[in-house]
């Protein structure tokens, strides 16, 4: 149980990674202060970083993540596209972006709940994760 639930959470976090990351790469260069580009950058680098230790330990386990699915993907940047071409100003980027860390957290935290028996460093990536999620989130509010 404790592998299964191990597994099931890095994957999670995994497919939390690569959204994080598409969506920042999406918007990031639409923004106009070059403090949140770099805001953003950083935060991508991060999520980047945490993604390659999420690719080790799964790959411990013999597994390759999870793909994000192409409904989810399409729907997000179609999302995206709407809102920047309605209005591309830093406030939307940071309302974009907000609106996308605030659901990853959701997730994560309903992922941490039921894979409890996930091993405690696949739960630590997961707080890192959130902890990533909750910073961009508190650092881009000025942008709103």
């Amino acid at each position: 149980m404790i592998e299964q639930d191990t597994v099931r959470l890095l994957r999670e976090c995994d497919a939390g990674v690569r959204m994080g990351v598409s969506s920042i790469r999406e918007v990031s260069g639409c923004a106009h202060s070059g403090r949140l580009r770099r805001l953003l950058n950083a935060c991508q680098a991060e999520h980047e970083q945490l993604g390659r230790e999420i690719e080790n330990l799964l790959a411990q386990y013999e597994d390759s993540g999870k793909e994000l699915h192409p409904v989810v993907q399409g729907m997000a940047r179609v999302k995206t596209g709407v809102r920047l071409a309605l209005d591309s100003s830093d406030s939307t980027v940071a309302s974009l972006m907000t609106d996308g860390c605030n659901m990853g957290v959701k997730s994560l935290g309903r992922y941490l709940n039921q894979y409890r028996a996930a091993d405690e460093e696949s739960k630590g990536i997961a707080r890192r994760l959130i902890g990533l999620e909750e910073r961009l989130a508190r650092d881009i509010r000025g942008f709103l």
